[in-house]
């Protein structure tokens, strides 16, 4: 999502550590290899180098000067996160990454002003253990109060006493709010209540009121909050407490009871003065927070258990620690990978801090997952390199058929954008190939602005393909591809919340024709499937290049009983292109530069 106002970005230099508070280092254990046993040289027992096998990697170890850790006892801590905020305000598509830890206690009088790139988590069980008598804030005065590209930051696990009784979370896509316990209102606007596109909250709990004011859609996953203010287009909750009754379309309302299957995000805490990754257990028909009645369900691990990546770490030596049994622990920066990154073991966990960044080099596939269990991808963004990628995020190898209705993988907060940061290709970007899979919250993204935008120079035709059976989606933002931005072919799919625009920069209805069909569908359900549901479900058209372009409709799906959706809509924003229908050939057309939505309660 950007604003329909054209003001590409630049690219900022990359940041590099500050030279000040920000350059500490956050040192956990021992250091991150041991030596090489070379055997006796000299003698005839020594072994040839060329024979010799790599040495073992080690676990643990030193997170870098991008990952800084308070505790309640710190100097400066203010000027610290005033020192990032400056660098970060603005580089929307610059290498500066960077995470904020919080150890547990309260803390007095702070603002944590969130740039891009900026992850700021406490490191408790819960998030009451953390808290900041202060705010945690995001607002848009680097964009004349516009929070439509207040992208890629996030906050977990902490308890805010907001300074003023509300808390200021003004974001668009990829900006998580986690494990978020407010003492006090939260408003998701920014100071001058201007455009704003968001967004996604789960597990929190807001003691007061929810203000979305100017937010166009958000979704809301298994949380609490103390009520809700208003609606423009599309919010959505499931397994939230105190959401409002469903009303769709007036107000535009989706509420369900419960979740039908969720497992929280991993996330690093402290035990006593050690580190360990918590990893929430599965919970079926969720509702309301995890941390409400003490310790959270679920097991951890040590970190020492976890390779403990940085940048400039080849694919083959995370692969490497894969192989020995190994974890993975992404450090704030931005990795370029010649091969892909393969997670072959069950229950496997990439967790990635500061939004680090996975860079394909030569086409490759940057992550791929293999046929198992329980694997958890969290926290890491994937960027398009300027060699075309078949597919830039493998969930699953092609024919992937074994039930992992028990221990599913988990895709949650994971990131995949094509150019802006400069020229990059795809074919698809995200495969899911797994049956079971649960991808919570993604935001997957064909740039419109910055360096390397335009019909052909970051192309890639689908967003998202679902090859997999019985895959539950919530909270599915996936914009602006050439072709299908979801094509969704396996069967018993499930997505809770879908926002999409088309791609605005089309250069005229010839380039996006389908046959005999004007443009492809943002949502796009497999001819032969025979069951699928949606709940809560927009995309919207903003053919700025040609504003004369007709989409034919937003969604497309076979026409069955089994097959089902709750509470779609498709919008013309301002005019700049139309739609014919809703889904299929059903829903009145968009008309005139009202920017109205036309909605479909239900379909069939």
């Amino acid at each position: 999502m950007t604003s329909t106002s054209d003001s590409p970005s630049t690219p900022s230099p990359a940041a590099s550590a500050p030279r000040s508070a920000v350059g500490r280092r956050a040192v956990l254990g021992a250091a991150a290899a041991v030596p090489v046993l070379a055997g006796l040289a000299g003698t005839a027992s020594a072994t040839p180098a060329a024979h010799r096998r790599p040495p073992r990697l080690k676990g643990g170890g030193d997170l870098g000067p991008n990952v800084i850790v308070f505790d309640p006892s710190t100097p400066g801590i203010q000027a610290t996160l005033d020192e990032v905020f400056a660098r970060q305000e603005e580089d929307q598509f610059g290498l500066g990454r960077y995470q904020f830890f919080f150890k547990p206690g309260a803390y007095q009088g702070l603002n944590a002003q969130l740039g891009f790139y900026t992850s700021v988590s406490g490191l408790g069980l819960s998030p009451d253990d953390t808290t900041i008598h202060g705010d945690v804030t995001v607002d848009a005065g680097w964009f004349d109060g516009n929070a439509t590209q207040n992208f890629w930051r996030s906050a977990e696990n902490l308890a805010l006493v907001p300074a003023n009784g509300t808390n200021r979370w003004a974001v668009a896509q990829a900006a998580p709010f986690r494990r978020m316990h407010i003492r006090g209102d939260l408003n998701l606007a920014s100071s001058t209540y201007g455009w704003a596109s968001g967004g996604y909250i789960a597990d929190s709990r807001i003691d007061g009121a929810v203000g979305p004011y100017s937010q166009q859609q958000w979704y809301t996953r298994e949380s609490s909050v103390g009520g809700w203010t208003n609606a423009v287009w599309n919010m959505v909750f499931s397994g939230v407490e105190g959401a409002p009754a469903q009303s769709f379309p007036d107000p535009p309302y989706t509420t369900l009871d419960t979740t039908p299957v969720s497992r929280e995000k991993p996330f690093l805490y402290l035990d006593g003065e050690r580190y360990r990754v918590f990893l929430p257990a599965l919970r079926r028909n969720a509702r309301g927070v995890t941390w409400g009645n003490g310790t959270p369900r679920g097991t951890s691990l040590p970190l020492d258990r976890f390779y403990v990546a940085k940048p400039g770490d080849s694919a083959a030596t995370m692969n490497r620690a894969l192989e020995q049994g190994l974890h993975l622990l992404l450090t704030p920066g931005v990795y370029h990978v010649d091969e892909p990154v393969r997670v072959n073991r069950p229950n496997t966990v990439v967790l990635g801090l500061g939004y680090a960044t996975l860079i394909p080099d030569n086409g490759v596939t940057a992550l791929k997952v293999a046929d198992v269990d329980g694997v958890r991808l969290a926290g890491f963004l994937i960027d398009a390199g300027t060699v075309n990628s078949p597919v830039l995020l493998e969930v699953g190898p092609r024919g992937a058929s074994r039930s992992h209705a028990a221990n599913p993988i988990t895709v949650q907060d994971v990131f995949i954008r094509i150019g802006g940061a400069g020229p990059g290709k795809a074919t698809t970007s995200m495969v899911v190939n797994a049956r079971h899979t649960i991808v919570d919250h993604t935001w997957v993204w064909r740039a419109d602005h910055g360096e390397g935008v335009g019909w052909e120079t970051n192309r890639c035709d689908y967003g998202v393909v679902v090859n997999g059976h019985d895959v539950l989606a919530t909270g599915l933002f996936v914009e602006h591809f050439n072709k299908y931005d979801v094509q969704w072919n396996g069967e018993r799919g499930r997505t809770i919340f879908f926002q999409n625009e088309k791609a605005y920069d089309a250069p005229n209805q010839a380039a996006i024709q389908n046959g005999s069909l004007k443009g492809y569908a943002a949502y796009k359900v497999g001819d032969h499937v025979t069951t699928h549901e949606g709940w809560g479900m927009g995309s919207y058209c903003y053919y700025n290049v040609d504003p004369t372009i007709v989409q034919h409709h937003g969604f497309a799906a076979p026409v069955r009983p089994g097959v089902r959706f709750h509470h779609i809509m498709v919008i013309s924003l301002s005019g700049n292109g139309q739609y014919e229908c809703v889904i299929n050939d059903t829903g009145a057309p968009t008309s005139g530069s009202d920017t109205v939505p036309s909605v479909v309660v239900s379909y069939p």
